[in-house]
């Protein structure tokens, strides 16, 4: 019974409008497919271009599409595109583990081995300190600096995700790295008699100083399956200076961690000391090594390891914005057109020296 002067009650139902659950990661792993097929269809019709180098650039592609960039690549599709990205890009690093075993680096000689170290470290260091020099935000020097030295894309999207890179700085790099490997395609096979180098030695040259191990092997055909075979070793050398890479700057991230321990809980996560994907690159490395695996299945794995690395330079490649990329691109071009400067005349010498 209601109090004197006082209303009833009104007994109100009161709903609850439903909560919309986000689109979770299948439409943009189903755009990243979509891209990969398209990729690889462009690879059939004009094999001079790598499908990794396709599929960054569709990436980029989709991300400017009228309409489409911010109804679906930045909206629904971004979770998906972004854990093609980090995580398929992982798992494409560790089976790129396969492609090389110790007896092939080895048979090359230590003055090859001495050569691919020298040409790794002065073209590193060189670009890092450079691009330190001008000014580039972030950890657009490390990760330049990375693709160019190591092997392009793949080696970017490894190293950022120990170094917690900004995406944007993520994309911006390997949009630039591969730019210049597609470059590469198609000047350096005009470079090979002026420059005086035999078939070998314009393939050791190849290997030692383009990028994407696509590109590498795009660039290197030209001259003859000889030169791409030598090619194809010497650039796997330079893959294998990924692990230790990432290892370096994966024990830098954890010191820096380490020093501001202080401002943070005692429970902060800290980045592991040597990530779970590198290791599994080296284990796939000693397993390659073993010769136990069939041919068969080393097939299967490359192409395993193809589709997914595409996959993750298609997320890549989406998270490129170029009304961005011009406020800094003229340094980060001519960052990159130094750095391949370094890199070629650097192997070249090498090359002379060592074969």
């Amino acid at each position: 019974m209601a109090l004197l002067g006082e209303r009833p009650k009104s007994r109100t139902r009161t709903t609850t409008s439903p909560v919309a659950r986000p689109p979770g990661k299948l439409p943009g792993l189903a755009l990243g497919a979509a891209g990969v097929a398209v990729a690889w269809g462009v690879h059939q019709l004009v094999p001079g271009v790598p499908m990794l180098t396709a599929a960054v650039v569709l990436g980029i592609a989709a991300a400017h599409l009228p309409g489409a960039a911010h109804l679906f690549v930045r909206g629904p599709g971004k979770a998906g595109l972004t854990f093609a990205a980090k995580r398929l890009m992982r798992v494409g690093v560790v089976l790129l583990g396969l492609k090389l075993g110790l007896d092939d680096v080895l048979g090359l000689g230590w003055a090859s081995v001495v050569m691919v170290l020298g040409v790794v470290a002065v073209t590193f260091f060189g670009t890092w300190w450079l691009g330190r020099r001008m000014g580039l935000r972030g950890d657009q020097p490390l990760l330049i600096a990375t693709g160019y030295s190591i092997c392009g894309a793949s080696a970017i999207g490894a190293v950022s995700e120990v170094s917690e890179s900004d995406e944007r700085d993520t994309a911006t790099s390997v949009a630039l790295v591969t730019l210049c490997g597609t470059l590469a395609i198609a000047v350096l096979p005009l470079l090979q008699h002026p420059l005086g180098l035999t078939d070998a030695e314009f393939g050791r040259w190849v290997g030692a100083s383009v990028h994407d191990v696509g590109q590498v092997v795009a660039t290197a055909q030209t001259a003859g399956p000889g030169a791409l075979g030598d090619a194809v070793l010497v650039k796997l050398m330079r893959v294998a200076l990924l692990a230790p890479l990432v290892a370096a700057v994966a024990l830098s991230v954890r010191a820096r961690s380490r020093s501001a321990t202080a401002e943070r809980a005692a429970g902060a996560k800290r980045p592991p000391l040597v990530p779970l994907f590198v290791v599994g690159f080296l284990a796939m490395v000693a397993l390659r090594t073993t010769g136990w695996l069939p041919g068969g299945v080393l097939d299967l794995a490359h192409t395993a390891q193809e589709l997914l690395l595409a996959a993750a330079l298609f997320g890549l490649g989406s998270a490129v914005d170029l009304p961005s990329l011009t406020r800094t691109g003229g340094r980060v071009a001519a960052l990159g057109l130094a750095s391949w400067g370094v890199i070629a005349g650097i192997s070249y010498a090498g090359v002379v020296l060592t074969y």
